[in-house]
């Protein structure tokens, strides 16, 4: 019998220390855990990716589901360790992430100060209301300069302190690393299931924003040598600026879970071959719907009943759909991660397919 390979042995020790570590993390318990995971034969073959499975992350069942409450699980049970009574974070006002910490401060009796980049819209719909009606305070920064939300937090920090308050920070996106832990759990929760399944993906497929859930899953594919690729969809900023973001969370999130896994991403930095982030489904901007998100959000609704919304996964569902075309998806199974987003339909209705599928 060959000797195991010393770097095989290496893997797994990183493994079985970082996944002890993930268990070990305080957590307040939101989401609806495992999300399924189920196969998707007939929007697969509208799309043209024969084996096609969706991660139903909408589904974590906290605040209007999505992916977003599985890091705010983690984030949430560090604010309450430091006694923290008032959650601050931002981002725009259809932000699935606000308002699922919006959610996650009042269910836990927190205030929570949003803070949003722009002017406060004319309507109240869709995630937007949803925040406000969850008791949010709702600041806006006035410019249209994202960055202008990191500012603007900064700012209602010093507020809340200045009054006697003990606020805790959460960046934009809840892209943090402590965040980030949260989706190299949901790996470890899908390889459980591919398992149970019979199911090996060869390819997993979502959409990039703030970088945390990427950041969340090619931390986990590396650190549990899954044999599946993770690769993104931009949907939010250039696909250099989304990588250098990423690589930052990955090491930050590392350097969480030991020393071993620190050093295993300093030796061998993820390198654009293994940080994939395509790049021309954005459109005119973040949150603005393409005519090809929406046709691909039509599809998906029309051939399994899924709902995606018009930033996120409908963009990267496009993106699939164009890749595949393409010829540039390998064979095998294909998982498509839908990360929730469902409430800024209704902020987007004008905009969406007609009951006769035309498109404005």
């Amino acid at each position: 019998m060959s000797a195991v390979p010393r770097a095989a042995v290496a893997q797994v020790a990183v493994a079985r220390e970082a996944e002890a570590r993930l268990l070990l993390l305080p957590r307040q318990k939101l989401a609806l855990l495992p999300t399924p995971l189920t196969a998707a034969p007939a929007l697969g073959e509208a799309l043209g990716v024969p084996e096609l499975w969706l991660k139903r992350d909408e589904l974590t069942g906290f605040g209007f589901g999505g992916n977003k409450v599985r890091g705010l699980e983690l984030i949430l049970a560090d604010a309450l360790a430091q006694g923290c009574d008032t959650l601050v974070t931002g981002a725009g006002p259809q932000s699935n992430h606000v308002r699922a910490t919006a959610a996650a401060a009042a269910h836990k009796g927190l205030g929570c100060e949003a803070i949003f980049w722009g002017t406060e819209p004319e309507a109240l719909q869709g995630n937007f209301a949803l925040t406000r009606m969850l008791g949010a305070r709702c600041h806006f920064t006035g410019e249209q300069d994202r960055t202008s939300v990191d500012r603007g937090i900064e700012l209602a920090l010093a507020t809340l302190r200045a009054a006697g308050r003990r606020p805790y920070a959460i960046p934009r996106g809840g892209a943090c690393p402590l965040g980030v832990l949260a989706h190299v759990l949901a790996v470890c929760e899908v390889l459980q299931q591919c398992s149970q399944l019979g199911m090996s993906p060869a390819l997993v497929l979502l959409a990039a924003g703030s970088g945390g859930t990427l950041a969340g899953w090619l931390l986990g594919r590396r650190l549990f040598d899954a044999c599946f690729r993770v690769e993104a969809v931009t949907v939010s900023r250039p696909s250099a600026e989304t990588r250098a973001r990423v690589r930052s969370l990955v090491e930050g999130a590392a350097a969480l879970l030991g020393e071993e896994a620190r050093e295993l991403f300093r030796r061998a930095p993820l390198g654009d071959d293994e940080l994939v982030v395509h790049d021309g489904f954005l459109g005119e901007g973040y949150g603005i719907p393409t005519p090809e998100g929406l046709a691909a959000l039509r599809t998906a609704a029309r051939t399994e009943g899924v709902f995606l919304d018009p930033t996120y996964t409908g963009k990267a569902l496009a993106g699939l759909a164009a890749l595949a075309r393409a010829g540039r998806v390998p064979p095998g199974p294909i998982l498509f991660l839908h990360t929730g987003g469902e409430p800024a339909l209704f902020a987007h209705a004008a905009v969406l397919p007609d009951s006769e599928g035309a498109l404005p």
